[in-house]
């Protein structure tokens, strides 16, 4: 795991972040920082173990609880706490998007609707500014439903 490179935004505000919590600037934050900003869409703290773990990049879980804390607490990450899918998080700056759940096999999906989020800009609420919303949608994905309605006809069949 490389510390060197990164989204210049995402170090600045970190380092902005950390400077006025009076926190240690370790190099194991910001190759973590990195990571993060590579990952496309979500990721698990076991995703980012399993990274350092095979970068050769040795780091606690402690350190990378600790830091994926630290920046939802920054507000550059969003935590998604969802039943039955360990915890979630994604950076702060993805676009809107929807997250469709498959309570079968919990798999998640992002995918952006346009006609939601057109609907989601135009909504106001009285004394209150939105900032971000999260949109869950639960169902059945259609790998579920198929291997569902094979297991249904074979057992008519029986």
């Amino acid at each position: 795991m490389n510390t060197a490179s990164g989204s210049p935004e995402l170090i600045d505000k970190f380092v902005e972040f950390l400077k006025s919590k009076k926190l240690r600037k370790t190099p194991e934050r910001f190759a973590l920082l990195e990571y993060i900003a590579t990952v496309p869409g979500h990721f698990t703290l076991d995703m980012m173990q399993q990274h350092a773990d095979e970068s050769g990049f040795h780091v606690s879980r402690a350190t990378i609880y600790n830091t994926v804390n630290l920046l939802v607490e920054a507000r550059m990450l969003r935590r998604h706490d969802i039943e039955g899918l360990p915890t979630q998080y994604e950076l702060a700056s993805t676009p809107p998007h929807s997250h469709l759940i498959c309570t079968t096999c919990h798999k998640l999906k992002e995918v952006r609707d346009k006609y939601f989020i057109a609907f989601m800009n135009t909504r106001k609420y009285n004394a209150f500014n939105t900032q971000y919303y999260s949109h869950y949608v639960f169902g059945t994905c259609s790998t579920c439903a198929r291997k569902r309605k094979r297991n249904a006809v074979t057992t008519k069949k029986k």
